[in-house]
């Protein structure tokens, strides 16, 4: 039976389902189907409510899922300590849905009642950045998607920017498997001094909150430098700008084109027809943060 969050406060009528089943007898309740579908791991902040206001202004129905993918980390010890809030999840989306919208809570059961094999071809696509850093990531990634996808059957699905080449990844994931869907990306929401927002930030220590803007603004100089320095320069004005942050250390950068992902290795390569995004990731402490920007040739 589907749980009704009517107990939490200010919640009237969101209803809360737990398993395919709950989603598939909502949809005949209701008479309606195919929602706008946010995907989520929980954790929920103003990035995420942005996708969820999104949904809910241009679609007759809204879906979010709130399911941590044991599938896509690396590190058993991330998985642990992933933030799962979800009461205050519930509440904060009990502010935005309709009577007919809903939130999917499913155990890791429901989404794998039997291990997942399941191998997916992206070409390049996860076989740079994050790919390397986080060899499997992205087929976790695709996994638990698709299972999403094939319960809730949205018309579209509402990714952040934030997690620029997973969102590459799943636009590809869509053109294989499920060409009806639109994938409708959304603008990256920071805080007031540039730090992406991201549920792995209130994880952050004071101090390493405190310096964390200096990502941002590394970002765009970066950006600004790509009309008059060699791409091998400004990663190195890059390495050696968050390096020397206290206790913060980067993993990566590296500037890419927009649908292929491939790493530009010098400023002549790039085209003025093509889109370019700077990406970056680091540990900040013991956090792992990513971010990126929209570069142009001037």
């Amino acid at each position: 039976m589907a749980i009704n969050a009517g107990h939490l406060k200010n919640v009237i009528a969101m209803k809360v389902l737990t398993t395919a089943k709950e989603v598939k007898e909502h949809y005949r309740v209701c008479v309606l189907r195919y929602p706008g579908f946010v995907p989520t791991m929980g954790a929920l902040h103003e990035g995420h409510m942005s996708l969820v206001k999104k949904a809910v202004d241009n679609c007759r129905m809204a879906a979010v899922s709130i399911f941590v993918n044991p599938t896509q980390f690396n590190d058993p010890d991330d998985l642990a300590k992933y933030p799962r809030t979800l009461e205050a999840d519930l509440q904060m989306l009990s502010g935005y849905l309709r009577e007919n919208d809903f939130v999917f809570t499913p155990s890791v059961e429901e989404i794998y009642p039997e291990p997942d094999t399941r191998q997916f071809d992206f070409g390049n696509l996860d076989k740079v950045m994050e790919g390397l850093h986080r060899p499997g990531h992205f087929n976790g990634v695709a996994q638990v998607v698709s299972r999403l996808f094939d319960i809730i059957r949205p018309s579209c699905a509402f990714f952040g920017q934030k997690d620029f080449q997973q969102l590459t990844i799943i636009r590809e994931l869509a053109r294989q498997h499920y060409p009806k869907l639109e994938i409708i990306a959304c603008p990256i929401l920071r805080e007031p001094d540039g730090l992406a927002m991201s549920s792995r930030n209130r994880r952050l220590l004071a101090q390493h909150r405190d310096r964390a803007g200096e990502i941002y603004r590394t970002l765009i100089a970066s950006g600004a430098m790509i009309s008059d320095y060699e791409i091998t320069e400004i990663k190195e004005f890059v390495a050696d700008r968050i390096n020397m942050i206290p206790d913060f250390r980067l993993e990566y950068f590296e500037i890419v084109e927009e649908k292929t992902l491939s790493p530009v290795r010098a400023v002549i390569e790039m085209s003025p027809d093509k889109k370019y995004f700077a990406c970056i990731a680091l540990r900040a402490g013991e956090i792992r943060l990513i971010d990126n920007i929209e570069v142009e040739l001037r």
